[in-house]
């Protein structure tokens, strides 16, 4: 049998090295390894935000950050007094990482790199002797006289304390629930719709800056930035909406209807913006220019003639009928959904250790003592602009306390 640790860390990603240098920094007499199943290490990390890595999210009140996570809202509003997005940021600067935030609030390293959060930790593994042992999958985990003894597919691994960092893996939430603990059924988390629909065709990359979505026949509702796409809808209200209602539309299968609301305004006062626009213009066509500033000319084109009108007509020739059809267009369009598409290369669930099993002081199993979880192991996930991240930092930083103190 391999010698025993203090400390074994299942998963070689941002949560378990975050916890392991927090835990080394604060106790270097600690013997702590990480056990990756994979070759390479951070590999999530590496492709987050297209490769830049968003670090966080400049929200610097932590009740108001608990409002984007649809699962563990409640949970990390105690944690995230203990640590915020703001000592997030102090981290990673006073550990060499210069950090920008950008106009959407979202935190990016200033070498707009992900290799630089990995750069950093692997010094400080290095710096601090942090075992790290790649190709080591789990096999089988028991507790054995207080020890925790893992079978992984190089050897025997025991430990006094475990912590299970290894994202939204099967395989480990099988091993998670082979100790008692209640996995909840993961579900796809951050997903585009999927809108085939003539409206749409041939637009992509059109967005507008803060559209309206909802999901017909439920209370889903999001307010944002909107982007068409070749399979449909995305942008941050798209997103918002998949990550909010991620097991309402896993139940519809995927299947369902959209109202977007392009301009964010009621209905009555656009017919009336219109009725404006066609007196001062009435000898202008119709589609020479979009007459609000938020929807593209193209967009605009495409809802002139949904409605049958003649984009080459002039604003005199529309009828009150054709206004209250462009406006309906404009404030209350239907579109039906069906099926999604993974955000990007980053795939987020929805699912994973039942809340109610851990006590979030610790982020310790309430079955067992001395095991730990942190990150999309759990039944967490935001989203989408730095705060799944976020929800890893914290929950490492914490365990890496307790573990320091032990």
């Amino acid at each position: 049998m391999e010698a025993k640790r203090d400390v074994i860390i299942v998963g070689g990603g941002a949560a378990g090295f975050f916890t392991a240098i927090t835990a080394k920094e604060l106790n270097p007499n600690l013997q702590i390894t990480i056990l990756e199943k994979g070759k390479e290490v951070l590999q999530k990390v590496k492709i987050s935000g297209g490769g830049r890595c968003n670090v966080t999210h400049a929200c610097f009140v932590p009740k108001d950050l608990t409002e984007f996570y649809p699962r563990g809202k409640k949970e990390l509003l105690g944690p995230f007094h203990q640590f915020m997005t703001g000592d997030t940021m102090e981290w990673f600067e006073s550990r060499g990482v210069p950090l920008k935030i950008e106009k959407d609030n979202r935190v990016f390293p200033q070498s707009n790199s992900s290799q630089s959060i990995i750069d950093c930790f692997q010094k400080l593994v290095d710096k601090y002797n942090i075992e790290v042992l790649k190709n080591h999958g789990v096999n089988s985990v028991i507790k054995e006289d207080n020890l925790w003894k893992l079978n992984t597919s190089k050897g025997i691994f025991c430990s006094d304390k475990l912590v299970v960092t290894a994202g939204s893996s099967k395989k480990v939430w099988d091993l998670v629930s082979s100790l008692g603990h209640k996995i909840i059924e993961p579900v796809p988390s951050l997903f585009t719709f999927n809108i085939k629909d003539s409206r749409l065709t041939d637009l992509l990359g059109v967005s507008v800056p803060n559209a309206t979505v909802k999901i017909i026949g439920t209370k889903l509702e999001s307010h944002g930035p909107l982007l068409i796409t070749h399979w449909g809808m995305s942008g941050p209200a798209v997103l918002k909406l998949s990550a909010f209602g991620a097991r309402i539309l896993a139940e519809k299968k995927y299947v369902y209807e959209v109202e977007v609301n392009w301009l964010s305004k009621p209905f009555g006062q656009v017919v009336q913006e219109l009725h404006k626009i066609k007196k001062t213009n009435s000898k202008k066509q119709i589609a020479l220019r979009s007459p609000f500033e938020p929807i593209s000319k193209r967009l605009w084109e495409r809802f002139v003639t949904t409605v049958g009108v003649n984009p080459t007509s002039r604003w005199a020739d529309l009828s009150n009928k054709s206004l209250d059809e462009i406006a309906s267009q404009l404030t209350k369009a239907v579109f039906k959904a069906s099926g999604k598409s993974t955000f990007k290369d980053e795939f987020v669930t929805a699912g994973g250790i039942a809340l109610k099993e851990i006590n979030f002081k610790k982020f310790e199993s309430k079955l067992h003592n001395n095991l730990f979880f942190a990150g999309e192991v759990l039944n967490i996930d935001a989203v989408t602009g730095g705060f799944n991240f976020q929800n890893a930092w914290t929950g490492g930083f914490i365990i890496g306390n307790v573990l320091a103190e032990n």
